[in-house]
């Protein structure tokens, strides 16, 4: 059950970088993420938070829900006949209920990277997997849907205390504006990708269960 830290940085600035807490684990039916943000000028203030993450999969990796917060908004929601969700203000006021013919959340949120590769569940050698996804990016979580295409480019293995480490090289393209980035997972923790740092880790990323490519 890994429990650890991300360092956020926005390459445009839009909002300041900030630390991610989150803790991760497999379950008997799929995966859950939970993650409390805090802006780096807050770090010595416990109660400062830029916004959380409650995200659980099932055993195929399709988000049964979803919670985000970056206040003064949040979102909830869920695979229903493709994705559905709500967004308002964090007291609940003014919702706004909407949905889209996608498959996947995305968002600033390293546990969406993880959500969208289990979701693909690509062998090296796949052909460039395509994914509409609905993106909610802060600081108003205002949802965007888009496509993106991923390529499984290979995979390495690295002996740990634990046992062998699978570390798996994405190549994630935005169909609509032409952006391309690598992103580096081993199991479910993201290594590196654009924006964001893996700071600390206790205890190794989870493996097995819905994090085995698909047979």
């Amino acid at each position: 059950m890994p429990n650890g830290r991300y360092r956020l940085h926005d390459p445009e600035e839009r909002v300041p970088p900030a630390d991610e807490h989150f803790q991760c684990a497999p379950g008997p039916t799929g995966w859950r993420y939970v993650s409390r943000t805090v802006p780096l000028g807050d770090r010595d203030t416990p109660d400062a938070s830029g916004g959380t993450v409650d995200l659980t999969l099932d055993a195929l990796g399709r988000p049964v829900r979803l919670e985000l917060t970056a206040p003064p908004w949040r979102v909830r929601g869920a695979a229903l006949g493709g994705l559905t969700w709500v967004r308002m203000g964090t007291d609940g006021s003014d919702p706004t209920e909407s949905t889209a013919q996608a498959r996947a959340f995305a968002g600033r949120s390293p546990a969406f990277l993880v959500a969208t590769a289990r979701l693909l569940r690509l062998h090296p050698g796949a052909p460039t997997a395509r994914v509409r996804l609905v993106t909610f990016a802060p600081p108003h979580l205002a949802p965007r849907t888009h496509d993106q295409g991923w390529t499984l480019l290979g995979t390495d293995g690295h002996p740990t205390d634990s046992g062998d480490l699978t570390v798996e090289h994405y190549r994630v393209d935005d169909l609509e504006t032409g952006e391309r980035y690598t992103a580096h997972l081993a199991g479910d923790v993201v290594l590196a990708a654009p924006g964001i740092e893996l700071e600390d880790l206790d205890g190794p990323p989870s493996r097995g269960g819905p994090f085995s490519p698909a047979e």
